[in-house]
């Protein structure tokens, strides 16, 4: 599912951006571009970034 519309960033490339050390929407957005146009998505992105940084 697409979190960031603006930047076509997805649950999957959140995971990724995880999985190479993000464990904070700044740090996402370094990696993925996402949040920097409109911001809409940070909020949600911030929970899915949660989700995956606490799954094993």
């Amino acid at each position: 599912m697409y979190i960031c519309v603006c930047h076509a960033v997805t649950e999957k490339d959140i995971k990724k951006a995880v999985g190479k050390g993000a464990s904070s929407i700044s740090r996402l957005s370094e990696l993925t571009m996402l949040g920097t146009q409109c911001g809409c998505c940070t909020e949600h992105a911030n929970q899915v970034l949660h989700q995956c940084a606490n799954k094993p």
